[in-house]
């Protein structure tokens, strides 16, 4: 057991290196997005199911509360934390609307929204996506590497971040890694380097 233990420990990091060289511009890319939308007076609200909403959680709380240094909150909520409204919403609509009825409600043009799904098929991310539009707001996917249906909804604007492998157990710590990565970009780019 210690062995396959061992042997999953380098299969991640097999997969990170892989990714991590075609990831590096568009992971730059996507925290200069969010950058222009806080200087802007935006903020980023991220949503996912599952796993991935697990995740958009790790990313909100980063910026709104910290990452690896001190400095000011930055405005940024996670969807799907309220139950109470996603009941409400799929038994008076359907588990379809739970994001994009609280995006019109709560986004405002200049927003960024970050969609996290290893699948991209989701109907409720997709139906996210077209919310923010319709609200003026950006749009970042990180992805799995088939990218599901979500890349169809995208617009000149948004950014599609698609981690190339196939594992979805790979993709999800990617996925992580990149969230890592983004908030400590957006720290650098807003408070300067750490001493």
């Amino acid at each position: 057991m210690e062995q396959r233990v061992i042997e999953l420990f380098h299969e991640s990091i097999e997969a990170k290196m892989q990714a991590g060289e075609y990831l590096a511009p568009l992971l730059c890319e996507a925290s200069e997005m969010m950058v222009h939308s806080l200087l802007n007076g935006g903020k980023i609200i991220t949503a996912g199911n599952g796993v991935s909403n697990a995740k958009s959680q790790i990313l909100s709380a980063n910026l709104c509360n910290r990452f690896e240094r001190e400095r000011p909150s930055l405005p940024a909520i996670a969807l799907g934390t309220d139950v109470t409204a996603l009941t409400a919403i799929t038994n008076d609509y359907s588990f379809s609307e739970i994001f994009a009825k609280q995006i019109r409600a709560l986004g405002q043009p200049g927003d960024c929204l970050v969609l996290i799904s290893a699948s991209g098929k989701p109907n409720n991310l997709i139906q996210a996506a077209a919310a923010a539009h319709e609200r003026d707001m950006s749009v970042i996917t990180l992805l799995g590497n088939k990218g599901g249906h979500i890349a169809s909804v995208l617009e000149a604007n948004d950014l599609e971040i698609r981690v190339p492998v196939e594992s979805v157990t790979r993709v999800h710590e990617i996925h992580l890694l990149s969230i890592f990565c983004i908030c400590d970009l957006i720290d650098q780019q807003l408070f300067g380097l750490e001493e």
